[in-house]
């Protein structure tokens, strides 16, 4: 029946009216570029295409491993394991929710899904698609509500497990509040080193100058996987790096939402921190470091 499901919501996906709704959506709800947020609504259809027809059954498929005599084996079975959580983020309102409730749900479990409150409305809208395209409604759970009430509803539904994506403080939190039934995705602290290295050909300055903007600013930095720090090998001050790097940020603007406020910081808080680095023996400010205006 999921498998159908999902045939049903890709097929439904390639009708180009309901893939910009969902792109608009998204974008009403995070400020993040379009070609961003089309491809976060592309590689959630791909998902559904992927698990259209038999692969959900597959999924839940048993394996058998021979033991060290005739005759000895043992066998792995996957069982659900019944009321779930789903807690997710807000810079990906549809790709991390649903790929992790859809997962769920192909094991048989029953989930409840809590995405963050300041773009529940564009999942709300994919829960409702799915309903259109087959899935049963009283198969999953959706909540719009603040941290403490779906702590409640997890202690008190006795969920066996729990998937948090999110600040590794809240991770820990649950850990305890949940007895240890919790999956995390936290935030990452992702390094780029620049060795001693130095390409010879300009383009390939100019390419790893867009590489790094964009893997720090990418969705105005507000992933886990952007780049957090860049060390850089002295070789490299010797190029005009540095510079193409500014150039690179000064395209982006708020316009086009390639550049955007952040949702879980305040000015003060940001501006604090940037204070506090360049009391660093050695820090300078290269660019940048001044609040967006306008938005």
């Amino acid at each position: 029946m999921l498998g159908a499901v999902c045939r049903k919501t890709a097929e439904v996906l390639h009708d180009p009216e309901v893939f910009d709704f969902f792109v608009d959506l998204t974008m009403r709800s995070v400020p993040k570029s379009k070609v961003q947020t089309e491809g976060e609504i592309r590689v959630t259809r791909n998902f559904f295409e992927n698990f259209s027809g038999d692969q959900v059954r597959f999924m839940a498929e048993a394996k058998q491993i021979p033991g060290d005599h005739t005759g000895q084996f043992s066998t792995g079975y996957r069982w659900p394991l019944g009321p779930v959580g789903v807690i997710t983020p807000f810079n990906f309102p549809i790709e991390i929710p649903v790929l992790q409730f859809m997962g769920a749900l192909f094991m048989g479990n029953k989930p409840i899904v809590k995405p963050d409150t300041r773009c529940s409305f564009p999942l709300e809208q994919w829960v409702r698609m799915l309903h259109y395209c087959g899935l049963p409604k009283e198969d999953m759970d959706f909540m719009h509500g603040e941290g403490p009430v779906i702590e409640k509803i997890l202690k008190k539904g006795g969920a066996n497990m729990t998937v948090f994506t999110g600040s590794s403080r809240i991770g820990e939190h649950l850990v305890k509040v949940l007895n240890g039934k919790v999956r995390l995705e936290d935030g990452g602290y992702d390094w780029k080193i620049l060795g001693p290295d130095v390409p010879k050909n300009q383009t390939e300055i100019d390419y790893v100058a867009w590489q790094a903007d964009h893997d720090a600013y990418g969705h105005s930095g507000q992933k886990c996987s952007a780049q957090s720090i860049m060390f850089m090998h002295k070789n490299w001050r010797k190029t005009d790096l540095l510079e193409k790097m500014q150039m690179q940020s000064r395209k982006r603007n708020l316009e086009n939402l390639t550049i955007g406020p952040v949702l879980s910081w305040t000015n003060d808080r940001i501006k604090d921190h940037i204070d506090a680095v360049l009391e660093l023996d050695g820090a300078e400010l290269l660019f940048g470091g001044v609040p967006l205006r306008n938005h």
